[in-house]
């Protein structure tokens, strides 16, 4: 019979590090979506003074810091990702003095914030696109920006043959017969990091919000800015997961590890240079600030270049969010995400879901195992919602488990799945209109959070109004539902953090267990045993283990045995 004492341990894939490194190495970071977190006003939008009024709840569930999406002045063409002026809030979600409110009490109450930085691009209201238009060819405003000549006799045609990730051709012609490039929505105009003018801007926008008081900033879009020079055709196709219908990676180690193509738009050379400068922004700030990257780049040695000791302190693992429920290839990014990382001395950055993605207690609801992070299913099917729920509980405890730094999205501690019914007319997106609703968007994943069972819009906002629809069977989910309620999502979150703080697993050690057979994944970290039993059949754990923690109740057999059922995680101590 195996013991604690009689583990097969197999290889060591991560030392331990220091318990008293720099915060964003071993950070639980919980992502707040503004417009969807709480409303404060009562028009049905979240807003600052919301987030100020819910922050007891994140410092209650215990995570390190907060990230903010952009509430920045916008035409909300792309829900602010479409940034008008990069140094002001957008009315919409307050004023300067509402975020200075929001990070003088997030401080006060030991968490970090994080706020979303758009580089790549601005909204085509922002003042410097508007002079761009007005000036004309050739003149130096709309040198900040990618103006070109059309090709064809009359310049009738794009400048070369480039697709939007959200549809649709990735140029748009002006009156005066230029084009511009957007490798978004035409609304979201790309800046030309070439230009000395744009490199300057943005590390005063740093400086401006450094000197307010952040921890640090999520780069959108991380690994565009630089274009490849001469802006050549390209005939592949944009592999970025949150916009492509095509990229299904599997997350084994011969796809992480491979030699990617992100073509002559994305993760270019240049883009390090960027990097290193805003590395010297933030180290003249005290207290250890921190830059994020939204890199969707493969392969994993590729993205480690963001996250060298003179760039970026962290990259999102979207490897590991776009794996599926398989234990062997989740070994292997898992292994292979390491490697990379240990070898720049850059910590692993998990996250399972996002504001682009679909929320992975739908995704793992599937039982179609090809599905993709950012659609649902194929054909009709729909995902399992009690199934979908079990598996993201075990999946977010075995990411919990793994030494480094991880994400949270808002609203994954209740459990909540996406709204996959959302009628196409509610619908907000700009993906699913320039599609013509073939990528169905990813309003789904935004809709806002259920606070309170018996209160109109679930105590979202004071007057029940929500800007998408909440779906009635959330009323279940709603914070007050599983307060206090034994083994409910929310209760099985906080514990876990509570855990991993006490055993300071983010700053431990992981070496692989064997003998558990192809659908488990076990590892020790410190003197925590995680094992994760992705199949269908029961497994036997050591004799005389003691349960730290677990996704579902773990039996215990009256000789003290314990077996794990399958779609679950457990936390034992070794």
């Amino acid at each position: 019979m195996t013991t604690l004492d009689t583990l097969p341990t197999g290889t060591l894939v991560h030392a331990p590090g220091s318990p008293d490194g720099e915060w964003w190495r071993d950070a639980v970071i919980y992502q707040v979506y503004p417009r969807s977190f709480a409303d404060a006003s009562g028009d049905g939008i979240g807003d600052l003074p919301g987030i100020t009024s819910r922050l007891d709840h994140l410092a209650e569930l215990g995570v390190d810091a907060v990230w903010l999406s952009p509430f920045y002045r916008s035409p909300q063409a792309d829900a602010g990702y479409d940034v008008s002026d990069y140094r002001d809030v957008d009315p919409l979600f307050g004023t300067l003095d509402d975020f200075d409110a929001l990070l003088a009490r997030a401080h006060a109450l030991g968490l970090r914030v994080i706020v979303d930085l758009v580089p790549n691009h601005t909204s085509d209201e922002h003042v410097w696109f508007q002079a761009a238009l007005a000036a004309g060819p050739g003149s130096p405003e709309r040198a900040r920006y990618l103006f070109r000549e059309g090709r064809g006799e009359h310049g009738e045609l794009p400048p070369n043959n480039w697709e939007s990730i959200f549809g649709g051709p990735a140029w748009t012609r002006v009156a005066d017969g230029q084009w511009y490039l957007h490798l978004f929505d035409s609304r979201q105009p790309d800046l030309d990091w070439e230009h000395p003018e744009v490199r300057a801007e943005f590390e005063d926008v740093l400086r401006f919000w450094l000197d307010r008081g952040v921890d640090g900033f999520r780069i959108d879009v991380a690994h565009g800015m630089v274009k490849e020079a001469g802006l050549p055709d390209w005939d592949g196709h944009v592999s970025m997961i949150e916009g492509s219908d095509d990229a299904e990676p599997t997350g084994r180690a011969d796809e992480v590890t491979g030699s990617g193509n992100q073509g002559p738009m994305f993760d270019q050379d240049g883009v390090h240079e960027i990097y290193r400068a805003w590395n010297r922004v933030l180290a003249a700030y005290p207290g250890d600030r921190a830059l994020v990257a939204e890199a969707w780049v493969e392969p994993l040695s590729r993205l480690a270049r963001y996250v060298r000791p003179d760039e970026m302190q962290q990259a999102f693992n979207f490897a590991f969010l776009a794996t599926h429920w398989d234990a062997p290839a989740l070994r292997d990014v898992i292994e292979a995400s390491y490697a990379t990382a240990d070898g720049v001395g850059a910590p692993t950055t998990w996250v399972l879901s996002n504001h682009d993605v679909v929320r992975h207690a739908s995704r793992l609801g599937l039982s179609v195992p090809g599905s993709r992070p950012n659609g649902i299913g194929h054909g009709d099917e729909q995902p399992d919602e009690e199934l979908g729920l079990r598996r993201a509980r075990a999946a977010t405890l075995l990411m919990l488990g793994l030494p480094g730094s991880a994400y949270l999205y808002q609203g994954e501690e209740l459990g909540l799945p996406d709204h996959t019914a959302l009628p196409d007319d509610l619908r907000q997106d700009p993906a699913f209109f320039r599609t013509g609703g073939a990528e169905r968007g990813r309003d789904g994943c935004r809709v806002p959070l259920p606070w309170a069972a018996a209160e109109p819009g679930f105590g979202f906002s004071p007057t029940g109004v929500t800007w998408l629809p909440q779906p009635s069977a959330w009323s279940a989910y709603a914070l007050d539902a599983q307060r206090g309620v034994e083994e409910s999502t929310y209760e099985t979150y906080r514990t876990a953090l509570a855990v991993r703080r006490a055993e300071v697993l983010g700053s431990g050690g992981l070496t692989w267990v064997d003998g558990y057979g192809d659908d488990v994944i076990a590892f020790v970290n410190r003197d925590v045993l995680v094992v994760a039993n992705l199949g269908g059949t029961p497994v036997a754990l050591p004799a005389g283990a003691v349960v730290l923690h677990a996704s579902v109740d773990a039996p215990v057999a009256a000789d003290g045995s314990v077996t794990l059922p399958g779609d679950a995680t457990v936390w034992l101590r070794a």
